[in-house]
């Protein structure tokens, strides 16, 4: 079944920028001198995204359609279950370091690469699962509704995250993610004057 992102990726990334850009700035007023270099503040703005540990710059939501069978005793049981979840996609904002930095002054060009992004999840939304089953008396007489019941669970998963994989949604994240990250060190050093070009990039880019 086709997933789509949730209707709160905008607020999602939204939050995400001022989060970040609220804990660099915080850095900046702190640590900064009065006149600091472009490589000053590119110091402390990576202190600050560090200090927020994780970024989840987008989320989207998937539906997963299983079925399950198990035959015995000459009867058959089947299960089908349709289970929408959400994943997260997450940033360790632990894993920049300053070697994930380049600065060319010559340029004014900041180059970043990022660690690979992280899912979470899924977090299923069970309020609107749906299951259907047929083989009522296999399922009465034995326990084969518990053994179906857990292999669409474990089914449902890996097919939600398979679907969050997939290159559209990877892409709608990365370039989420790329933009707050860019966001966090060019406006810090915007506000100190440095008309700086920053480009972030995935490592596997």
């Amino acid at each position: 079944m086709t997933a789509r992102p949730t209707r709160t990726n905008r607020f999602t990334l939204a939050f995400a920028l001022v989060a970040l850009l609220a804990a660099v700035w915080f850095g900046y007023k702190h640590y900064v001198a009065d006149s600091p270099d472009a490589q000053t503040v590119v110091a402390v703005s990576l202190r600050g995204l560090q200090e927020q540990q994780r970024l989840v710059p987008f989320t989207a939501r998937y539906v997963a359609v299983v079925t399950s069978a198990e035959r015995k005793l000459g009867l058959t049981a089947q299960k089908t279950l349709i289970l929408p979840g959400t994943v997260r996609y997450e940033l360790d904002l632990g894993l920049l370091t300053p070697q994930s930095l380049a600065w060319d002054a010559a340029n004014q060009t900041l180059s970043i690469t990022l660690p690979p992004l992280e899912l979470a999840g899924p977090e299923f939304a069970l309020e609107d699962a749906r299951e259907y089953s047929d083989g009522e008396i296999l399922l009465t007489l034995t326990d084969a509704e518990s053994r179906l019941d857990a292999a669409n669970g474990a089914a449902a998963k890996a097919q939600l995250l398979k679907q969050a994989r997939e290159p559209v949604p990877m892409k709608l994240a990365q370039d989420a993610a790329i933009k707050a990250v860019e966001n966090a060190f060019a406006l810090p050093l915007e506000a100190v004057g440095v008309a700086a070009k920053v480009v972030a990039k995935f490592e596997e880019e």
